[in-house]
């Protein structure tokens, strides 16, 4: 018997029914190995693996594999748009307020959505989106170092 193996990037476009190209499954690599990537970061990383590729056509494409469910588009107030290959579970986010580093963290209650609305004004609630913010641990370190 043999283990089920991960599906490809290549796999997953198909299944997500968007034309496989280079470009494409380089930018979900990049995405998926990078960690909460900028598209600067992003575009640099699929340059690496396929040569030049214009920032609109990585906007368009992080678009569509938004769109799709295979990368996490996440907005810190006050910093560009990042962008995760952990999709489909109930994860929220620790934002360092100094330096800007992202980390995930699992939800406390471990289902969607792990926070209850006080008044959900009529909606059906499927999901909540949680920012933690404060200093990461370099940060905080220089913090204290530079107090004393």
């Amino acid at each position: 018997m043999t283990a089920p193996q991960n599906p490809t990037a290549a796999d997953q476009l198909r299944g997500a029914g968007l034309r496989v190209t280079a470009a494409r499954v380089a930018l979900l690599d990049t995405v998926r190995v990078g960690d909460h990537l900028g598209v600067e970061a992003i575009a640099s990383g699929v340059r690496e693996r396929v040569g030049h590729i214009s920032l609109q056509a990585v906007y368009e494409a992080l678009n569509a594999l938004t769109t799709a469910g295979l990368v996490r588009r996440i907005e810190p107030a006050g910093s560009p748009a990042r962008y995760e290959g952990r999709v489909g579970d109930n994860h929220h986010h620790l934002v360092c307020r100094a330096c800007g580093v992202v980390a995930d963290v699992d939800c406390a209650v471990g289902e969607a959505p792990c926070l209850t609305a006080s008044d959900d004004h009529g909606f059906s609630i499927d999901e909540a989106e949680v920012i933690f913010w404060g200093l990461c641990p370099a940060c905080s370190t220089a913090r204290t170092a530079s107090s004393t």
